[in-house]
């Protein structure tokens, strides 16, 4: 069952794996909020300017359809006279273009963004699978372009009809109208179906957009097991981390077994903890801690103590006191200078008697360790 439920696609889409499918071009897209747009801003433009339109459209009509006798018989002036009607007629209905333009890059890019990629024309002979052609036509996605393509006939074929019917009696009489008032009728009668149909087209954008994301997000959908492979790859493996975190720890032990030979004094427990202290009155301003461990590792640090000749003493709390609140290769605490200083000046009077004889000296037997330092007071 667990392998069941890992098959599932019931994980929402990582950040990781929405910028890998908008990378390969998969991103959501409304091809009826495009449709919107552009049939909306082509209307609003036409009635804006069109009677500015319609003016400069009469023009060319007008210009370009008087000919001269000597325009008639030479060909060359013929096709001249046909590209300055194209050219006229281009530079008329070019707001309406750059508007409608604009309006379908606007609408294409409002969901998701601006997006450049060739992947989407790099080959897939996946899609040549009749298999896949098969799902693709009954899944959820073809049934709600079915649907919208009902609804759009549906819509548009009624308001047209509608208006036709309740227009009818007018329509008719337009035979005996004048020409230009029957096209004026005409003209206001196609505005006020086109503002009911960008109305009813805007009733499918309001259904498809949602659709579209939630579509999108869907087949995005991650397994539990996709979720867990995408964090091992982007936080990497935890036998791979802990292997480098180990080989880390080896490393800064290895540096840190290094330093004890260079200690002055390493205070012990006697075998549960172990700190290894030093301290260079030219480059030191308080003494640091150079090595601590506790059990098998404290027992290595006193083993190297003493094979490099290092002193070795059995002070427990102070030893507690270091372990608890001093950090490897910090120095050591301010309320612990006075206890390590009398174990340092002990520890130079000790190698002084042992070089030069005299009067051996002796450590206290209760150095000042702050009670609130030491854990096992």
């Amino acid at each position: 069952m667990a392998e069941d439920s890992d098959l599932e696609r019931t994980e929402d889409p990582s950040p990781r794996r929405l910028e890998d499918a908008r990378n390969k071009g998969q991103i959501a897209r409304s091809q009826e909020l495009v449709t919107f747009a552009v049939v909306a801003a082509g209307m609003a433009t036409v009635f804006a300017q069109g009677d500015q339109i319609y003016a400069a459209l009469k023009a060319v009509m007008i210009d370009n359809l008087r000919f001269d006798q000597g325009t008639l018989a030479d060909q060359g002036q013929l096709a001249l006279h046909l590209y300055r009607a194209c050219h006229d007629a281009l530079l008329a209905i070019l707001p309406l273009l750059g508007i409608t333009v604009a309006a379908a890059v606007l609408a294409s890019i409002m969901l998701s963004g601006w997006l450049f990629t060739f992947e989407p024309l790099t080959p897939n002979f996946g899609k040549l699978n009749p298999a896949n052609g098969l799902g693709r036509m009954f899944s959820v996605r073809s049934l709600v372009e079915m649907g919208k393509a009902i609804l759009k006939s549906g819509l548009i074929g009624g308001i047209a009809a509608l208006t036709i019917w309740h227009e009818r009696d007018q329509i008719i009489q337009l035979i005996a109208m004048p020409p230009f008032q029957s096209l004026l009728y005409v003209w206001h009668l196609l505005r006020f179906t086109m503002a009911l149909v960008v109305g009813s087209m805007l009733i499918i954008v309001l259904i498809d957009v949602p659709f579209q994301l939630w579509d999108y997000h869907r087949n995005l959908r991650m397994t539990k097991e996709e979720v867990r492979q995408e964090a091992k790859e982007s936080d990497g493996d935890p036998q791979v981390k802990a292997k480098i975190r180990q080989l880390q720890m080896q490393a800064a032990r290895q540096r840190m077994m290094s330093e004890i030979p260079k200690a002055n004094v390493v205070v012990t427990n006697p075998t549960h903890y172990a700190v290894a202290l030093r301290y260079d009155d030219k480059k030191m301003s308080a003494p640091k801690v150079v090595a601590k461990g506790s059990f098998l590792l404290a027992e290595r640090i006193i083993e190297l103590g003493r094979e490099h000749q290092v002193p070795i003493l059995r002070t427990p709390p102070l030893a507690r006191a270091l372990y608890h609140h001093a950090d490897l290769g910090d120095d050591i605490p301010s309320a612990l200078y006075n206890a390590v200083a009398e174990v340092l000046a002990y520890i130079y009077q000790l190698n002084h008697f042992r070089r030069h004889g005299g009067i051996e000296p002796s450590l206290a037997a209760k150095l000042p360790v702050p009670e609130e330092l030491d854990p096992g007071s």
